[in-house]
């Protein structure tokens, strides 16, 4: 599935190493049950040292988890315990096949709710990359488009911060302005000013994965983070493999304001809010705006 189109209970089993990780700082795996008996793969990163809070985090379409090692790795270090569903869009999901179009949007709802039924923390972050950003926005409030034959509300009341990497714009029959004015909680929404959607003509259509910076409300304590010279992937850095030059810098960053963000309005800590408002910035590599 095109990451451009997107049309293309409980901890029943024992933790165990995930492929290609070692046991300790690296994650575990998670295997839960969505409804219908399917199989959910969870990757499973334990904070170290102080412990600061528990979060969610969706991939991009047709990635994996373990292929924001750069991304996750830093945010567990820094106190967060991460729960990363391998979504059936995922090229490494054995059943991929089985979730045309649609029907991938469908699974991902159920993926995070089941993630959600097994943390026992009170309340938690909502984050994500790229199609996972869109499901992360939904968590903490934004209404995109309901699958037939799934129930209920798509927010999960114990969403109250949210981290959006490079999230989608408007998408006709998937997710409008007016669903994204919906989100009702803290956010900080990231793109590069690189991140062209592939085939794209102008130059400025990264601004496009803002639109839900855009369309919230004022006073919401919503940041719109923009980098420059960054590409959806960090150059590589994440989602999927690329030549590069790999952005590293430039996704330490990314990652430090996330945790700034995540302290200020996660932790409810002011000296971290007053830090980060200090960084607020309409030029330069690294440009913060807040509504």
């Amino acid at each position: 599935m095109s990451r451009r189109t997107l049309l293309a209970a409980g901890l029943g089993a024992a933790l165990i190493p995930a492929r290609g990780f070692a046991v300790g700082a690296e994650p575990n795996k998670i295997v839960l049950q969505a409804p219908g008996g399917r199989t959910v793969e969870v990757w499973h990163w334990l904070p170290t040292g102080k412990r600061r809070g528990t979060m969610t985090f969706s991939h991009g379409a047709a990635s994996a988890p373990w292929k924001y090692a750069k991304l996750m790795g830093p945010l567990a270090a820094a106190g967060y315990e991460i729960f990363a569903p391998l979504h059936v869009d995922s090229t490494d999901h054995p059943r991929t096949k089985d979730f045309p179009g649609f029907a991938s949007w469908k699974a991902r709802i159920e993926d995070m709710r089941v993630v959600s039924a097994a943390i026992s923390a009170p309340r938690f972050i909502a984050a994500g990359h790229s199609y996972g950003g869109l499901m992360a926005l939904t968590q903490g409030g934004a209404q995109a488009m309901m699958p037939e034959g799934l129930k209920g509300a798509q927010r999960d009341p114990r969403v109250t911060a949210v981290v959006a990497f490079s999230p989608p714009g408007i998408m006709p029959g998937l997710i409008s302005a007016e669903g994204y004015a919906k989100l009702a909680v803290p956010a900080l929404i990231q793109t590069g000013d690189q991140d062209v959607p592939i085939g794209g003509t102008d130059p400025a259509g990264w601004r496009a994965h803002l639109a839900a910076y855009e369309a919230a409300a004022p006073g919401g304590d919503r940041y719109a983070l923009v980098l420059a010279g960054v590409d959806h992937y960090f150059g590589g850095e994440i989602c999927r493999a690329l030549p590069g030059p790999p952005q590293s810098a430039q996704l330490e960053q990314a990652s430090a304001l996330a945790d700034l963000f995540l302290q200020a309005y996660f932790a409810k800590d002011a000296r971290a809010r007053r830090a980060l408002d200090l960084r607020l910035a309409d030029t330069g590599p690294v440009r913060l705006a807040r509504k």
